[in-house]
């Protein structure tokens, strides 16, 4: 019987060692994802520049749906037209998420709110489509907004690193 106590005892505090490892690991690593934060002041800059090219964008897109459909003589000027557009719109995204992958190189809170903010504007997306999709059969074209989305998903990472600021 005392040797099932002491064998009990073993396995728990072998047990209980690996637990413990598993918890300084947790902990020493969390701290030198706190040491890889950048200060605020390094990545404000670059959330500023993002969050800027994001207002330029917006603007353009709340003049686009408030405003009257541009109309063009030829199917071949408003497929440039569109596609134009549609750039803007990848454009848009690229730069929301970019800032928000610059605001979490850092843990200040600020910047990373501030960095967010954009990024609740591209809920605005299905409005923009419906205007285009509605320009478009003005225009004798029909513009399938699932195309664009899917185009949009494919292409947001290449633009993104286009568009990212060299570190």
């Amino acid at each position: 019987m005392r040797c099932e106590v002491s064998n009990v005892r073993r396995v728990y505090s072998i047990a209980m060692r690996y637990v413990m490892v598993l918890i300084a690991t947790l902990v020493l690593g969390s701290g030198s994802a706190w040491a890889e934060w950048l200060p605020a002041a390094e990545i404000q800059p670059r959330v500023d520049h993002h969050i800027r090219e994001v207002g330029v964008l917006i603007e353009h897109f709340e003049t686009f749906v408030a405003g009257e459909c541009p109309r063009f003589s030829t199917t071949a000027d408003w497929e440039t037209y569109a596609e134009s557009e549609i750039d803007r719109m990848l454009l848009l995204a690229a730069h929301a998420e970019q800032a928000w992958v610059e605001a979490k190189r850092t843990g200040d809170d600020d910047v990373r709110r501030a960095a967010k903010a954009p990024r609740r504007r591209l809920d605005e997306a299905p409005r923009i489509l419906n205007k285009l999709s509605a320009c478009a059969e003005g225009n004798g074209v029909t513009l399938a907004p699932g195309s664009v989305y899917r185009r949009l998903e494919r292409d947001l990472p290449r633009r993104q690193s286009e568009i990212s600021l060299p570190r």
